[in-house]
Parts: structure tokens; sequence; C-alpha cells
């Protein structure tokens, strides 16, 4: 009976950790699972338009903040979970990943004041101290409640790099009549001189990123041919992006002055609704560069008020002109405000009385890039597009972020061992 009893135990036990590991592979990176947490905010430190990367074993830290809408306090926790390069778990223990406590308590909060809105702001530099990723790879960020993983707050990811491989490039038109004129091409060659490669087409994997965003990165790419210690990737039909537009912006930052953007505010006794000036149609129009921050958003106030806790909230309107809506198509406004996610928050609606699409996003004071593009209703899957709402152009400015994966003969996980950032008009081909 005792015996009976045990493995039943064991077996309840086996089954838990199952259903845990299946819960953890079910989450998705860069999501805000409650509808209180705002304005997240994960980047280097003083530099909040960049991408969270730490070097492994080099002590970096990153600055991580959000704020709370219930406008209390909270036990939120934090802790990292090791990724392979299409963001599936890794299968490796916690404890081979991870140096020092598995999880950790954000201490710093503070109430906001000033702002019209209440809110509670949380900030903490990561990894802590008494944890450290031992590993080189991706690493999902998840914050949840009373240390219970089960009340996720949200995910953000994180790449610690060990540069072990070169990476160098260029940005050029396809050769395709097709794409000559609305596309960037994307070469480069990885030196692997730092690595015992034996088989390159297996052990390594390259995604590409168009402006930080994992919602359009290309990956499985093939290498063109090899090299000595070279890998080159320059065949005509692989590493191809819509070159898009400069994104439209607004300006936030202050909510009593009336910015270029901004139509016109409404100011109520318990908060302000802002009215953005509408924004036409682009598909068909000539390009004009414009500088801008490649679809990020920067916390800031023209008030010299500090725009972690005294920044203020508003209920923004956007409006886009259409004399008919797009028949089979949902419109979505895009960027990291909407944690470049597709749902029914930053969904455009079509008012046939304005003849215009019509979407509010919550938004805290600052300066902020976004785009409109379709998703095909009647295809399973469809990606979002800016064809038609936005147009593309080769003369575009982007970046591109090319990161180089390598999984050892044996290893249980991908590590990345090199990464490089292109600009499209500084890393142009002759």
């Amino acid at each position: 009976m005792k015996i009976r009893c045990l493995l039943l135990l064991l077996a309840g036990q086996l089954l838990n950790t199952y259903y845990a590991a299946a819960q953890e592979n079910a989450v998705s990176p860069d999501h805000i699972y409650y509808n209180n947490i705002r304005s997240v905010k994960f980047h280097p430190p003083g530099d909040p338009l960049s991408l969270p990367v730490i070097t492994r074993g080099g002590g970096d830290q990153l600055e991580l903040s959000f704020d709370d809408m219930d406008n209390d306090t909270k036990n939120y926790y934090f802790t990292f979970v090791l990724c392979n390069a299409d963001w599936s778990r890794a299968q490796v223990n916690t404890f081979d990943y991870l140096q020092g406590f598995s999880e950790n308590r954000i201490q710093n909060y503070r109430f906001s004041s000033i702002a019209l809105q209440k809110y509670t702001h949380y900030t903490v530099a990561v990894p802590a101290a008494n944890s450290t990723p031992k590993k080189a790879g991706n690493y999902l960020l998840m914050v949840y409640l009373d240390s219970d993983t089960t009340q996720l707050a949200f995910t953000r990811r994180m790449l610690v790099v060990d540069n072990k491989a070169g990476v160098a490039g260029f940005i050029q038109q396809p050769v395709s009549p097709k794409l000559f004129r609305t596309s960037q091409k994307v070469n480069f060659t990885v030196n692997t001189a730092g690595l015992n490669i034996n088989n390159p087409f297996d052990q390594v994997k390259v995604y590409i990123l168009q402006n930080y965003r994992w919602d359009n990165a290309i990956h499985n790419i093939k290498p063109m041919f090899l090299r000595g210690n070279e890998i080159v990737y320059n065949t005509e039909v692989d590493c191809i992006f819509p070159a898009m537009k400069e994104w439209r912006w607004v300006d936030l930052r202050s909510f009593r002055l009336q910015t270029e953007r901004v139509d016109h505010s409404d100011y109520r006794r318990n908060g302000t609704d802002i009215y953005v000036k509408p924004d036409p149609e682009r598909g068909n129009s000539i390009y004009q560069y414009i500088k801008d921050i490649n679809g990020r958003y920067q916390l800031a106030t023209l008030d010299n008020y500090d725009p972690n806790f005294e920044g203020d909230y508003a209920a923004v309107h956007f409006t886009y002109p259409s004399r008919e809506p797009y028949a089979g198509y949902d419109m979505y406004i895009f960027g990291e405000l909407t944690s470049y996610e597709c749902n029914e928050s930053n969904k455009m609606v079509y008012n046939p009385s304005t003849g215009a699409y019509e979407g509010t996003l919550f938004l805290k004071q600052g300066f902020y890039n976004y785009i409109y593009g379709l998703i095909d209703k009647t295809v399973p899957n469809s990606k979002f597009s800016t064809e038609y709402t936005e147009g593309n152009h080769w003369e575009a400015e982007n970046n591109y972020t090319i990161l180089i994966y390598f999984r050892p003969l044996g290893g249980r996980s991908d590590e990345l061992v090199g990464m490089a950032t292109l600009n499209s008009m500084l890393n142009r081909s002759k």
C-alpha cells in the first residue's frame, strides 16, 4: 500500500511538472496579460529605443519599468526562461542557465504625482545581482504576481550574446523587377573562426529583424556558399523585406500645448481626450524622408516633469480617412505602443458617418511612432501588411538586426553567438 501511494504521489508530481512546462511553453513573448499594466519599457540604461541585449559574463544590466493603473502596491516577481532561436522553451534545467535565485521581487515603486491619472510606477534593474544568466541565447522575462507564475502580468524578450562570430553586411535593392522599387535586401557574411562547427547548415541559425520587430522576422535562411571560415548569405531570393515608409508620429509630450500632429484636446475632471489629426492613406503617395524612431516610443514631457511618475495619461483618438472600408480586411494601428500585436485593443473600426477608420489608445506622455496595416480576414494566419495603407519605397530608412545562433554538437539550446545592426541608408551597397 505504501509503495502504491508513493507511486501515485510521484505520478502526480510528474504530471504537475508536465502541466507547468506546457503552460510556460504556451506563454507568448512581448505580451501584456493584465489590462492594468501600461507603458512597459525594457531597454539598456538611458537608451529606450534599443533592443534589450546584454553580453554574457559582462555584468550588463537592463532597465525594466511599467505602470500599474490600479494605483496600489502589489508583489510583482520576475524570472527568466531560456528559449531557442524560435522562442520555444529550451529543454534545459533552470539551474543550468541561471546562477543564483530563480526569481526576484520588484521592490522599487513610486506612486504617481501631479498627473490626473493615478498609477503606481515600478522599476527594476535586470538581471539582478543575485540572478545572472549563464548561457548565451534568447531569454523570456516573465513578470508575475505573488511568486505565482500562473498569475502572469506580462512578458518581454531579452537577448544574451556571447560574441564568438563576426557579422558584416550591407543593404541593397533586390534584383527582381517586381521588388526593385519597393523592397530592401540584406546581404551578410558570418565569420565562424571562433566556433567549432561541423555542419554549418544544421548548427547555425539566422534571424533578421527589421526595426527590432519579431512579427515579420526572416529566418530559415540557407547560405549561398562557404568560404573557409566564412558563411556567405547572398542569394537573390532571400533576406528581402518590404521597405515600408517612414513611420507616422505624434508628439504627446505635453497635454496643454497643441503640437503639430494634435488636432484638439478635450479636458475632463477625471481625464483627457486627445484627437490626433487624420492620417491619410499613403499607399500611392510620393516618398518623403522624415526622421523617425522606427516604430518605437519614448516617454517624455515638455514641462520638466519626470515622465516616469509625473507623466499623465490620455485617451488618444486616431482616424484614418477612407471613402469605403477595405473589404475583407481588418485594420490595426501598430508599433511598439501596441507591443507589435494585432488584437481588439488596437483594432480600427470603420465609421460610415465620418468616412474613416477610428481607434483609441490609452497612452502616457511621450513621443510615439506608429503605422496602419491590414490583415486579410479570408486567409487563415494572414500576416499584417502595410502595402495598401502606407506603401513601400526602396529609399526608406530602416534598421536591420542580424542574429546568429549556434548549437554545439550535443547542445540542448541555441546560443546567440553574434549580432550586427545595419542601417539602410548608412550601410547601402555602393
